[in-house]
């Protein structure tokens, strides 16, 4: 593609070199530049890529440059265009790139503090139900019919992103629901795309001032609201206190749902369902649409979800026993995800891994009246310490008992994440008991070992994850498999 056509809605000044260089493909890191492609120089948190911007042209063969700021020495022979921001630059080229794949889809971009993975997947299985194909992009990774694979991010780099739509539709895919985080927002990489339908779940505090992340609560907010000025339908929770502040300056149209505003949607007479091995949840939902809805989810949260799912559903015109069948048979990796290792006793795993998230799953958990609420968990070091704190807390006030252990130290002491946990729990319950068991793995035998009839045992913060770092290594660690085959070995059942 032509330089001139890869530039079309970016602002840009041509510093030296021609718009008719033909660029063979888009790169954002200069280990991956080709002969002949463009690099965009992005300034990052840890390095800023136009201190390779002479390698990538003198020994990778780049083209063209992208650069935001003036380069130390400019290298000859290349196309060299500044812009004033690279992220930008790289999404919209990256659209142009792939020629505009999301307009080939229903796209649907869901964003929340909680709540996203649930609901994204919630909407796939309503798509699936009515046979759409439907792809999905998110924290559990990509997946469609035929496909999987894991990402690094939430909401992938805008180049990646883009690659991944045209994937879709060359694999026949009609639609996708993706996770759309703040940060993504802020960092410009679902620039260029417009959706369809955005979902806002809800907003607690979260990802402010560690490294990278929001410098305020009011600027995270903002960047979520964002969503609803780049779609054409918002599908909100309108008994969340922040929904209207969010809001703010929205372009799209709008259907609420919830249970104590009035709005399109509401759910009522709500049921706990629980048996071995089963927590759910059945209420009658009404409004634009009337239905008794089950959900094999738990807990008024998975209302929540799940209203937002049926209401995308309805959006879409898509059938009601699409949707009804969506709802009852989804199943979310890694949150609330029980654990079949005894008929006495449940175990579950879940991602919660802040404050918010904790609160909200031991409060439903305790809702189901539990012999005992265990909760096993640790937090992630070389993050905010407010984390760990509110976790402390919260669970100190929730929980019968608690296992305290690792959650992707990094390169952080164990010991010191723990010490602030145990300062969260001082504030909240002290008189709550807990043990310290600093390998996680050894916590979850621990967690097994002593489990009692109808007690729940929740093993949280890791989730879908297939690994753990640890002193600053990666390793494997699937840990719904890790206790099912400790319960196999321990004849449990």
């Amino acid at each position: 593609m032509k330089l001139e056509q890869l530039l079309q809605g970016v602002p840009y000044e041509l510093v030296q070199g021609s718009l008719d260089t033909q660029v063979a493909d888009i790169a954002y890191d200069s280990r991956k530049v080709c002969k002949g492609g463009a690099f965009v120089c992005i300034r990052g948190t840890n390095r800023d890529s136009h201190d390779f911007a002479w390698d990538a042209v003198e020994h990778a063969g780049a083209s063209v440059l992208i650069i935001q700021h003036k380069l130390e020495k400019m290298p000859a022979g290349a196309t060299v265009v500044k812009v004033p921001s690279s992220r930008q630059a790289l999404a919209l080229m990256s659209c142009n790139y792939f020629d505009h794949p999301a307009k080939k889809l229903t796209t649907i971009g869901v964003t929340g503090t909680k709540g996203k993975t649930t609901t994204s997947h919630m909407i796939q299985s309503i798509l699936l139900a009515a046979g759409r194909k439907c792809g999905i992009i998110g924290t559990n990774g990509v997946s469609y019919p035929g496909f999987q694979k894991s990402l690094v991010n939430t909401t992938p780099e805008s180049y990646e992103l883009q690659k991944l739509f045209t994937q879709m539709v060359e694999d026949g895919c009609d639609s996708v629901v993706m996770e759309v985080s703040s940060q993504g927002v802020m960092m410009e990489r679902v620039t260029g795309v417009h959706f369809d339908l955005g979902v806002f779940t809800n907003l607690y505090p979260d990802h402010i001032g560690g490294p990278g992340e929001h410098a305020s609560f009011e600027e995270y907010r903002s960047w979520k609201g964002e969503l609803f000025r780049r779609c054409d339908l918002g599908i909100v929770n309108r008994d969340d206190k922040n929904c209207d502040a969010l809001l703010e300056g929205h372009t799209c149209k709008l259907v609420g749902y919830g249970m104590n505003q009035p709005c399109e949607y509401q759910a009522s007479d709500l049921a706990l369902l629980r048996s071995a091995n089963f927590l759910g949840i059945r209420y009658q939902l009404s409004g634009l649409h009337s239905m008794e809805v089950q959900v094999n989810m738990p807990g008024s949260f998975s209302v929540y979800n799940s209203m937002a799912a049926a209401a995308v559903g309805f959006a879409l015109n898509l059938p009601q026993e699409a949707i009804l069948e969506g709802l009852r048979t989804v199943r979310v990796k890694g949150r609330v995800e029980l654990v079949d290792v005894s008929s006495e006793y449940t175990v579950l795993i879940d991602f919660a891994h802040n404050e918010a998230a904790t609160e909200n799953l031991l409060s439903t958990l305790r809702a189901y009246n539990p012999n005992r609420l265990v909760v096993l968990f640790g937090c992630g070091g070389e993050r905010s310490r407010l984390r760990r704190y509110g976790m402390g807390e919260v669970a100190s006030q929730k929980a019968d008992f608690l296992i305290l252990t690792e959650d992707n130290n990094r390169m952080e002491p164990i010991q010191s994440i723990l010490a602030d946990i145990k300062e969260g729990i001082a504030q909240g319950n002290p008189n709550v008991p807990f043990v310290e068991i600093e390998d996680r793995l050894d916590a979850i035998h621990y967690a097994l070992d002593h489990a009692q009839p109808g007690d729940i045992i929740a093993i949280i913060g890791k989730g879908h994850e297939a690994y753990r770092d640890k002193n600053g290594e990666k390793t494997p660690f699937h840990e719904r498999e890790l206790i099912l085959e400790y319960a196999k070995e321990k004849g449990l059942h």
